[in-house]
């Protein structure tokens, strides 16, 4: 009886976080679905540069026949439209810099004193954050792609591979909050993780798939990148929508991208451990 009233308490406790969570949200982001729009324009300037891209490539056997390492100018539109997906899941906007502020400004101590878990409180606010943006940006994500759905040449994927894009969607949501959590952390020893958190970003950026699909990089660094969690957050679910990854290396991809996220679970975990055991409790 005990145990299940303890249960029952835990429950109601990460249930209410959730609940003010969606409730602060919806409160003040109703922003949403204009900036949603607004996110789309770099796309815009997307399709016609590779368009002027694509028509300076010779065909040989009329326009389809042009491609760049397998991609078809509708592929490449089509991938830029669905990084807009990916990263909506991965990234995490402040939340490096938020835990850096709360160990310099000695906030983290109520995470000590009160029986409240700092990374599931943050993961909690996290998730309510990304179901508020997707209800509010959902119109704006239809409008978007339905005006754009002719450059998805091949229209939608099979049902294991739509599955396991969706999968990966969610994982790169786990990865890129837990990776951004270790840096956050490692502020228990540096304090000052700006310039830090700067260079995560421009590898980020670079190496995520961001800037233009992998495939288009050199045989000995796509090698590389395969070594790195970085692809998981951007590229990985794009490619396996538009079909450009294999099923054996999907399932494979896909297992190695839970391998990431569950090391990254552990790391935290120690870094919070270990940072807790030096924190000197100064502020306020």
């Amino acid at each position: 009886m005990s145990r299940a009233l303890t249960l029952r308490s835990e429950g109601l406790k990460w249930w209410t976080f959730f609940r003010i969570s969606i409730n602060e949200r919806l409160v003040y982001r109703g922003d949403f679905m204009l900036g949603t729009l607004m996110r789309f324009l770099p796309t815009l300037t997307q399709i016609f540069l590779w368009w002027a891209i694509f028509e300076s490539l010779p065909a040989s056997g009329g326009e389809e026949e042009r491609e760049i390492v397998g991609y078809r100018y509708g592929d490449m539109v089509a991938y830029y439209l669905l990084i807009t997906i990916s990263r909506a899941f991965s990234s995490m906007p402040g939340l490096t810099s938020g835990i850096a502020k709360m160990v310099r400004s000695g906030e983290v101590k109520k995470y000590l004193i009160q029986p409240v878990d700092l990374l599931g409180c943050l993961l909690v606010q996290r998730v309510a954050h990304k179901l508020v943006y997707y209800l509010i940006a959902t119109l704006p994500f239809a409008f978007v792609f339905y005006l754009c759905r002719g450059f998805f040449l091949d229209g939608w994927p099979e049902v294991d591979v739509l599955m396991v894009f969706v999968v990966s969607l969610v994982l790169s949501f786990l990865l890129g909050y837990f990776l951004e959590a270790c840096l956050g952390l490692v502020s228990f020893w540096l304090l000052e993780v700006t310039s830090l958190a700067f260079i995560y970003m421009l590898l980020n950026f670079l190496l995520s798939g961001h800037m233009f699909p992998l495939d288009l990089l050199p045989e000995w660094s796509r090698w590389a990148m395969d070594f790195l969690p970085l692809k998981y957050l951007a590229y990985f679910p794009a490619a396996v929508f538009l079909g450009k990854i294999d099923r054996t290396e999907m399932y494979q991809g896909l297992m190695i991208e839970a391998a990431w996220v569950a090391f990254f679970i552990v790391l935290s975990r120690i870094l919070w451990t270990r940072g807790v055991k030096r924190y000197s409790g100064f502020g306020g």
